[in-house]
C-alpha cells in the first residue's frame, strides 16, 4: 500500500491543484466585485432588457353608441409599421430581401403613392446597411386593410425572426360616421386613449377600462409574457343622438352657411316629452373656408340672444298678471327715446309698427312694443322681473356633461343702504327685456322653449341613456325634470298661440310648414366686441329661430344659431336651416311609421343609393328585400366594405361591386352624402359638399391620379 502511494511525489501535485483553484476562487471573487461595483448599471440594464415586471397592458376602450345602438365611436387597431434589418441576416434571408426589393418597394409605392418606389429602395438601403431593428416603413399608423396590403409583399410575409417586419399594435378612436356630432361625442388627443373633450372627457373612467399587467422575459430570441391581472376592458355608453337627425341638421346648416358666408352654425333638436338631445351641430368656418366642429359652441357660447329672449319677457309679464295678451302699445314710428337712448323696430325706415298689442309685438318682433310693456310694469322695482326670468329657469345650471359648459348669466339689480339701484341704470331694464345685456348660451334657450312645448315642465337636457358592458345595462340615466311647471297652464296657453302666429303671419313664416303647424321665434342682435361696443367696424349678428312642432302636440323643440358679419335675418335664414330640419324630421318619422304599418304582403322597393352595398345589402335582407349578392352575409360576419352601385330589378334590388383604387379619385355620383365623404377622405381627399340627396356631379375626374392637397367638391340634389 505505501509502495503505491508516495507522498513525496504526490502532495506537491495536490498543492498545486489546491493553489489553482485558491487563484480561480480569487478571480471569480474579483470579477464579482468588479461587476457589482464597476459594471452594476451596465448589467442592470441589460437585466431590464430580458426581465420586465409590472408591465401595463391597455384594455379596449368603450364604445359609444347612438339611441338605437349603431356605432358613432369606437376603438379598433391601428398598425405603426417595422422592419428588423438584423432578424433578416441572422435568418439568413439577406440574399432574399435583395433580389425582392424592386417588387417589395413597388408595392409599397402603390399602397403609399405619396412616396415613390425609389425613395422607399433608397430607405430600406441604408436602414439594411445600419442593422436598423425598428425601421419605420411607413411614418404614420394605418388601417388593419393597409397592414394586411404590406404583409402578402414577398418578405414581409415571413415569420417575424425570418423575415423582419413587425408591427406595433395601438387602439385608435375611429368613427364611423365621420364628423357627425364629433364635438358631442368628442376626441382623444394623439396618444390615443388620453380624452380630450365631449363624452370621451365627461365618461372617460367608464369608456378607459382599467389596466391589466403582465411580467414579460425574454427567453433566447423571443419573450414570454406572464399575466398577472387581466385588462377590464371600457364600458359602453349609449346617447340620445339620432344618426338621421344629426345627418339632416349637419346637412341644413352647412348649406346655409356656405350660402350666406356664416362663420358660426349651432342646430339644437331636443325630444319635447323627455328632454333628449337628439342632435347637436356645431360648424365653425376654418383656415381655407370650409366647416368643421372645432368648439361646442352650443354649450359654451355666452352671447346676448336678441329677439329669442322677448318670450321670456312676456312671459313673466302673463304670469305675474300684470297685463295681458290684448294689451296696446303705442310703438309710433319706429324709433323712441328710452332714457337718452334710441330704441329702433327692424322696420323703423318703413314707418314701424305703428299701434300693436303684445301679441302683434310678439308677431312683428317689436323692440319698442316688449320694451315698453316691461319698462311699465317693472320700472320701479326691478328686480320682480328678474326673479320671474329665473322662476321661468333660463337662468338654471343645466349640469350639463361636457366640462367648461358656460351658465346663463342674467344679473339681479343691487341696491345700497339707502334703497337706490346701485348697478342699473335706467336703460338696463328696456333692453334687458328684448334680449341684450342678458348672455344665454343656445342650450339654455332651447331647453326653456322645450319647457313651453312640454306645457310648462322643464327637463334637465340628456345626452346619454346608459352604460351597458358585455350586453347587459350596468347604469341607467332617466330623464330628469328640473322644473314641474315654469309657468301658469295658462300663460303656456296664451305664449303658445303667440309663438304659432309668429310662424303663421309674423317674422318666422320661413320656418313654417304646409304639413304641420311650428310655433317659434326670431332672433337677431348684434354682437358686442367688447370695449370696442357695437358699432366699430363691420356689423357681427347672431341670429337665430327657436321653436317647436307640430305646434299642436309638440315631439321636437330645435334652435337654428348663425353668426355673420353684414346683412342679416333670424327669420330668413336661420328660419329657413329650421323649415329642413322639421320637415325632414316629419318625413322620417312618417317612413317609420309607413314601414311599422304596411303588410306583410306588401313588397315596398326602396331608392337604394351608390355606396357601401355591403350595408345596403344586410338592410334590404333584414327588411325582407330580395337581392342579387351574397353582400348581406359578407357584412353580417364583419367583413370589409363593399363599394358599388344599386338598381332596381323585378322583387328586389342588384347590387354591382365596383373596385375603388386608393390612389385615385373614386366615382361617387349617386351616393349619399355620408357614404362620399367617407370614401373621399379614406383617399386622402379634403371634401367640400353642397345641397342635400344624392350625387349629381363632383369637381375631380373619377379615375383622376390623386396629389396631395387635392380638394374634391361634391354637389348633391
Amino acid at each position: 500500500m505505501s509502495s503505491l502511494f508516495d507522498r513525496k511525489k504526490i502532495l506537491p501535485k495536490f498543492k498545486v491543484i489546491a493553489y489553482l483553484m485558491f487563484a480561480l476562487g480569487l478571480l471569480v471573487i474579483g470579477k464579482a466585485a468588479y461587476i457589482v461595483i464597476f459594471q452594476h448599471d451596465y448589467w442592470t440594464k441589460v437585466s431590464s432588457k430580458l426581465h420586465k415586471e409590472g408591465v401595463s397592458v391597455k384594455p379596449v376602450r368603450g364604445n359609444i353608441l347612438s339611441d338605437d345602438g349603431r356605432l358613432m365611436a369606437s376603438s379598433l387597431p391601428e398598425y405603426l409599421l417595422l422592419m428588423d434589418f438584423k432578424a433578416v441576416k441572422d435568418a439568413g434571408n439577406d440574399s432574399l430581401l435583395i433580389n425582392n426589393l424592386d417588387t417589395i418597394c413597388n408595392g409599397l409605392h402603390e399602397i403609399f403613392p405619396e412616396r415613390s418606389a425609389k425613395e422607399f429602395k433608397e430607405g430600406m438601403l441604408k436602414a439594411y446597411d445600419e442593422e436598423k431593428q425598428n425601421w419605420k416603413i411607413w411614418n404614420r399608423r394605418v388601417s388593419h386593410n393597409v397592414y394586411a396590403q404590406v404583409k402578402q409583399l414577398p418578405v414581409m410575409s415571413l415569420h417575424p425572426y425570418k423575415g423582419g417586419f413587425h408591427v406595433e399594435t395601438f387602439n385608435a378612436r375611429q368613427h364611423p360616421h365621420g364628423s357627425l356630432a364629433l364635438r358631442t361625442l368628442g376626441t382623444l388627443y394623439g396618444a390615443k386613449d388620453s380624452a380630450k373633450c365631449g363624452l370621451e372627457l365627461y365618461y372617460d373612467s367608464i369608456l378607459r377600462g382599467e389596466n391589466g399587467i403582465v411580467n414579460r422575459q425574454k427567453v433566447m430570441s423571443k419573450t414570454l409574457s406572464l399575466t398577472v391581472k387581466e385588462p377590464v376592458d371600457g364600458a359602453d355608453v349609449v346617447t340620445t343622438i339620432d344618426v338621421g337627425i344629426q345627418d339632416i341638421a349637419e346637412r341644413a346648416i352647412l348649406s346655409e352657411l356656405h350660402e350666406v358666408g356664416g362663420d358660426v352654425g349651432v342646430v339644437i333638436v331636443m325630444e319635447a316629452a323627455t328632454g333628449d338631445v337628439k342632435a347637436m351641430v356645431n360648424m365653425a368656418k376654418i383656415g381655407d373656408g370650409s366647416y368643421a366642429e372645432i368648439k361646442n359652441n352650443a354649450v359654451s357660447d355666452l352671447l346676448e340672444p336678441g329677439s329669442v329672449f322677448k318670450t321670456a319677457s312676456m312671459m313673466v309679464a302673463l304670469d305675474d298678471g300684470v297685463c295681458d295678451t290684448n294689451y296696446v302699445v303705442s310703438t309710433g314710428g319706429g324709433i323712441r327715446d328710452m332714457y337718452g337712448a334710441k330704441m329702433r323696430d327692424h322696420n323703423w325706415s318703413r314707418g314701424g309698427c305703428g299701434t300693436i298689442n303684445m301679441a302683434g309685438a310678439m308677431r312683428k318682433s317689436s323692440n319698442i312694443g316688449v320694451s315698453v310693456i316691461i319698462d311699465k310694469f317693472y320700472r320701479k322695482h326691478p328686480e320682480k322681473f328678474v326673479e320671474g326670468l329665473y322662476r321661468l329657469g333660463i337662468h338654471d345650471d343645466l349640469g350639463l356633461p361636457f366640462p367648461g359648459y358656460a351658465k346663463p348669466k342674467i344679473r339681479m339689480p343691487e341696491y345700497n343702504g339707502k334703497g337706490r339701484l346701485v348697478n342699473w341704470p335706467l336703460t338696463t331694464l328696456p333692453w334687458m327685456s328684448i334680449g341684450y345685456e342678458t348672455q344665454i348660451p343656445p342650450i339654455s334657450t332651447v331647453t326653456f322653449y322645450n319647457a313651453i312645448a312640454n306645457g310648462g315642465r322643464m327637463m334637465r337636457p340628456r345626452f346619454v341613456q346608459r352604460i351597458e358592458k358585455d350586453g347587459e345595462v350596468i347604469q341607467e340615466f332617466p330623464p330628469e325634470v328640473l322644473r314641474e311647471q315654469i309657468a301658469k297652464p295658462s300663460t303656456i296657453e296664451k305664449m303658445t298661440k303667440m309663438l304659432t302666429s309668429v310662424v303663421k303671419s309674423g317674422t318666422g313664416k320661413r320656418a313654417g310648414s304646409k304639413a304641420f303647424d311650428v310655433a317659434g321665434k326670431t332672433g337677431t342682435a348684434q354682437i358686442s366686441k367688447g370695449k370696442k361696443g357695437y358699432k366699430s367696424g363691420a356689423m357681427h349678428y347672431l341670429i337665430s329661430f327657436c321653436g317647436f312642432f307640430p305646434a299642436d302636440a309638440p315631439k321636437y323643440t330645435c334652435i337654428v344659431c348663425i353668426q355673420k358679419s353684414g346683412a342679416a335675418s333670424g327669420g330668413l335664414m336661420c328660419g329657413k336651416v329650421f323649415n329642413e330640419v322639421s320637415e325632414g324630421i316629419m318625413a322620417q318619422r312618417l317612413r317609420r311609421d309607413a314601414i311599422d304599418a304596411k303588410e306583410e304582403s306588401d313588397v315596398l322597393i326602396p331608392d337604394v343609393k351608390n355606396g357601401n352595398v355591403g350595408a345596403a345589402g344586410y338592410v334590404l335582407g333584414e327588411l325582407g328585400i330580395n337581392t342579387d349578392s351574397n353582400f348581406r352575409n359578407n357584412f353580417k360576419r364583419g367583413g370589409k366594405t363593399v363599394w358599388g352601385a344599386a338598381s332596381t330589378m323585378p322583387k328586389g334590388v342588384r347590387l354591382h361591386k365596383a373596385n375603388q383604387r386608393l390612389d385615385s379619385v373614386p366615382d361617387v355620383y349617386g351616393m349619399g352624402a355620408r357614404d362620399a365623404v367617407y370614401l373621399l377622405e379614406s383617399c386622402g381627399l379634403k371634401v367640400k359638399i353642397q345641397g342635400r340627396g344624392k350625387v349629381q356631379s363632383q369637381s375631380l375626374a373619377a379615375g383622376e391620379k390623386i396629389k396631395k392637397g387635392m380638394v374634391c367638391h361634391i354637389v348633391l340634389g
